[in-house]
């Protein structure tokens, strides 16, 4: 199924979260099973050779996409989540948002030094949580082989935040 087919997948939402906001629910192209098995097989498709140890979601529709990954890539997964959601101990960042500051914690456990890990989450818009991710991904001493999403809003140019790593979205608006 091409990317064109699953693009039409995504329904959008008007005014959600808020007035002025479309958002892109990945939730019809999940609910298709043909769908969500192409969308993950193009992706993995995509690092497959990149002998990945570790894909990190990120809270939290990136769990979705990264376990699906992780199982097609044989390599094992772990979760970013918000403060107070993880029950043992844990890194933290914060990180400036457009309007205050949130805070992302891990395991102190999940990441072993040199690890080569794929960060996966369902969209990419300004990139502030990925970015913020990524940063305590590599405090921990993981190696970001690169940086995988379902979607991505071109016109907010999050991917310009992440360097020089490689960067993949299946389906662009």
């Amino acid at each position: 199924m091409s990317p064109e087919l699953l693009k039409q997948k995504i329904r959008d939402i008007p005014d959600f979260p808020k007035k002025g906001i479309v958002f892109k629910d990945i939730t019809p192209l999940l609910a298709d099973g043909k769908a969500f098995r192409a969308a993950i097989d193009q992706i993995a498709e995509r690092f497959q050779d990149r002998h990945i140890d570790l894909v990190v979601g990120v809270e939290a529709r990136g769990f979705i996409v990264a376990a699906a990954l992780a199982y097609r890539l044989q390599a094992g997964t772990t979760l970013i989540r918000k403060p107070g959601k993880l029950p043992y101990k844990t890194h933290r960042t914060t990180y400036a948002l457009e309007y205050g500051a949130d805070t992302l914690e891990i395991h102190q456990d999940a990441i072993l030094p040199s690890q080569r890990i794929l960060m996966a989450d369902d969209l990419l818009a300004t990139g502030g949580t990925m970015s913020a991710a990524i940063d305590l991904i590599t405090r921990l001493g993981g190696h970001v082989v690169g940086v995988a999403f379902l979607v991505e809003l071109l016109a907010l140019r999050g991917r310009e935040r992440f360097g020089d790593r490689e960067v993949f979205s299946l389906i662009q608006f």
